[in-house]
């Protein structure tokens, strides 16, 4: 596959947008894909941020002709821990049909996708590129560029892949995503460490704490969150709309998880609570020794991350005032909380049947050979939100990855079934919109 050969090359630069030791090589990242564009006839630049440059790219080949605008990222997780790779995250290598590096998947096989669609492409249709470096870590600088920059953006189509297929071989159109609400959560006790028997009895236990607040973020039994308030926007799912979803096997996602059963909210289907329930996980937790060995300390900090995903109409500032006061609320006395919010992103729902996602529906089933199915995701794409606000613009998520492609993981992959096929869709997208528009 000639497309292969530059993507691996994309794949080898570890574009980390979390580490300041990666910063150069994140620029070199959008440097590489802005000479990739140009050598296909875009007019591109860097746009400066405080942290990561923002890549757009435009190529206008007639006025009167559609617009798409292609967003997507070129930063990566970091690899850790990297002693569970197989082979080095930044050495891209094949096997077995599968490309194995970091960012395989998320999100720079899946962008090359669309970059190479556009290769000898003779459909007279506008594409716009809005390429970031910090989706990773939330896009701080892109939710305000967008804003800014509202009619040089301006399109008829969204087009983004940063999603995953319903299953393999499986054509997928997703229309909506959960938002984000991340906090951390950090409790202080006494002003340093304390020996656990001189002062054993006395003295307040941050890692103690901790654990009494955990226990009553959520019911036990019934998988419900505690916070007052926090379900009080959530929209219910008509069952219209679930009569589109396709059926899960839920065998099949045990045996891929490793677990025998499936735990989450009574009274929903796991799908639902996939796709179309509010949750609230702990990420990680910290506090006190950590090394081989004893080490009798009460230590004077501890914390936890937590990552609430949200479902339409649930606003992140609103849940994380509404978590912090409950944990205030419930806070034991002989502690300060600290809560801090560290990202976040709004909900999505999009029309399932707009003109733009017919329009892929039949270049998908041309190039697949059967009908794609229809989902909602349980992840995150903070800038999608805003686009669709800023732009008033159909938007066309096509998830071109897998479930188990190990996204922020060890051993990313990415099919390279999915990447020819996402190809050949994306052309014949392009095609279908130059020769029928919009109607």
């Amino acid at each position: 596959m000639k497309t292969l050969e530059p993507l691996l090359e994309f794949l080898s630069i570890p574009s980390v947008s979390t580490d300041p030791g990666h910063r150069d090589d994140v620029r070199r990242a959008a440097l590489w894909l802005k000479d990739r564009l140009e050598a296909l006839g875009f007019v591109a630049a860097l746009h400066e941020t405080p942290l990561h440059p923002i890549l757009y790219a435009e190529r206008l080949v007639d006025e009167k002709a559609p617009t798409v605008l292609v967003y997507g990222h070129y930063d990566v997780q970091p690899p850790d821990p990297l002693e569970l790779w197989e082979t080095p995250p930044f050495s891209p290598v094949v096997r077995e049909g599968r490309v194995y590096a970091r960012g395989a998947s998320d999100d720079k096989g899946q962008l090359w996708a669309h970059v190479a669609a556009l290769e000898g492409l003779a459909a007279r249709v506008n594409v716009k590129f809005l390429v970031e470096g910090e989706e990773e870590i939330g896009s701080p600088h892109l939710l305000p560029f967008v804003r800014e920059n509202r009619e040089r953006l301006r399109a008829d189509v969204v087009l983004i892949s940063d999603g995953a297929m319903f299953a393999p071989e499986t054509p997928t159109l997703t229309y909506g995503l959960r938002g984000l609400c991340y906090l951390e959560v950090r409790l202080q006790g006494a002003r340093r460490d304390l020996h656990s028997g001189a002062f054993g009895g006395v003295a307040p236990n941050p890692i103690q704490a901790l654990g009494w607040l955990l226990a009553r973020l959520k019911d036990e039994r019934t998988g419900k969150v505690l916070i007052p308030g926090f379900y009080e926007r959530v929209r219910p799912v008509a069952e219209e709309e679930k009569r589109l979803w396709p059926a899960l096997d839920e065998e099949a996602l045990k045996r891929e998880l490793g677990v025998d059963c499936l735990p989450g909210e009574e009274g929903y289907t796991p799908l639902e609570r996939l796709w179309a329930r509010p949750t609230l996980d702990p990420n990680g937790i910290y506090g006190g020794y950590q090394g081989e060995g004893s080490k009798t300390v009460i230590p004077a900090e501890a914390g936890m991350k937590l990552s609430m995903r949200l479902v339409p109409d649930q606003d992140p500032e609103e849940v994380a005032d509404l978590a912090e006061a409950y944990l205030r609320e419930i806070l034991p006395p002989g502690y300060r909380l600290e809560v801090r919010r560290l990202h976040g992103g709004r909900p999505v729902l999009t029309d399932p049947f707009s003109p733009p996602m017919r329009l892929m529906a039949r270049a998908l089933a041309e190039v697949w050979g059967r009908p794609p199915v229809y989902a909602r995701e349980g992840g995150t794409i903070p800038v999608v939100a805003e686009l669709q606000e800023a732009l008033q613009a159909p938007i066309v998520l096509l998830g071109l990855g897998l479930s188990d492609d190990n996204l922020h993981a060890p051993n990313e992959k990415f099919d390279l079934l999915n990447l020819e096929k996402g190809i050949a869709a994306i052309r014949r997208f392009y095609e279908l919109l130059a020769e029928e528009g919009l109607q």
